[in-house]
Formats: structure tokens, sequence, C-alpha cells
């Protein structure tokens, strides 16, 4: 009976398990970009003339969009703090991180777990990071109170700056 229980409260697991794929992955930004070139598991496309990569790893499950933002040594102390505290509060399920001197809007993720919606989600979620460097560091409309050690004439003060977030 135990054994009858334990596998019947796994069912709602194995039921909702994702299993994504190269080539499901190529589908979904095929449809939701302006242009797309690369081959399964390496990907460059443009949403609204903003470059995008994606990169998977099959074997170690693992995935990753990414968009370039500005040359790092370009940027001031200031925005880089901005950024981290982005991360924090703004930037939601994507980060701002620092790479071969190029700062990039970046989804990292487990690969099969995703679902459709997940991924066009990220998508949007590293182009809008993107966009809204410098403003509102924002990734989607939602956005955590928060500035940097609590002074708000640094950082991100959401009551003066509201996310510029569109759904692509």
């Amino acid at each position: 009976m135990k054994k009858w229980l334990f596998l019947v409260s796994l069912f709602p697991l194995c039921a909702f398990s994702q299993n994504m794929t190269n080539e499901k992955l190529q589908d979904i930004y095929t449809s939701v970009s302006d242009s797309i070139q690369g081959n399964p598991g390496a990907w460059q496309f443009f949403i609204k003339e903003i470059p995008m990569v994606s990169i998977t790893d099959t074997n170690h499950n693992r995935m990753r969009i990414i968009s370039p933002i500005a040359d790092s040594k370009s940027l001031s102390d200031e925005l880089i703090k901005a950024a981290l505290v982005a991360n924090f509060h703004t930037a939601l399920d994507v980060k701002y991180a620092v790479s071969d001197g190029i700062l990039w809007s970046v989804f990292i993720h487990p690969l099969k777990e995703l679902s459709e919606h997940q991924v066009k989600d990220a998508v949007s979620q590293v182009y809008h990071a993107h966009v809204n460097f410098g403003t509102s560091f924002a990734s989607t409309a939602l956005a955590f109170p928060g500035t940097i050690g609590g002074d708000k004439k640094e950082g991100v003060d959401k009551k003066e700056e509201q996310p510029k977030y569109k759904k692509l």
C-alpha cells in the first residue's frame, strides 16, 4: 500500500515534466525572432534589431540565452552597481553579467526542464533587460523595491522609474 501511495504521489510530477530539445528550441526561436541563423545548439537571432545568442549543451542539460549590451570597460561604476542591484530587484529570471569584456543580459537554465512558455518568457526577459539597461533595468513589468544601500539617490528606485516593458 505504501508503494502504491508513493507511486501515485509521483505521478503529478511525471505528468508535468518537460523534454525541451534543440529542435523545439529552434522552432520557438524561429517563431519569435525577426531573423535566425545557426545550427541546433548554437543560434544567433534578432528581435527588433537586438542581437541574441542561444547555446545549449545537451550532454550536461544546460542552455543559455544571451544578448550583448556594451563594452564593460565603457561602463561607469554607478552603472555597474545599478546592474548588480537590478540582478536582485528588477532583472528577475535574467541577470546582468560580464564575460570577455562585454556586459550581457543572460538567462541560464537546465535545458530539458524548460517548457515552450518558459523559453518565450526567457527570450522576452533577455530582450527587455537589454533595452532597459541604464534606465529601469527591468526584464519584466514586475519589480521588487530596493536601492543601493537604501540610498534613494543611487541605483534603482521603482517609485521614480517605472519599467519600460511590452510583451513581445
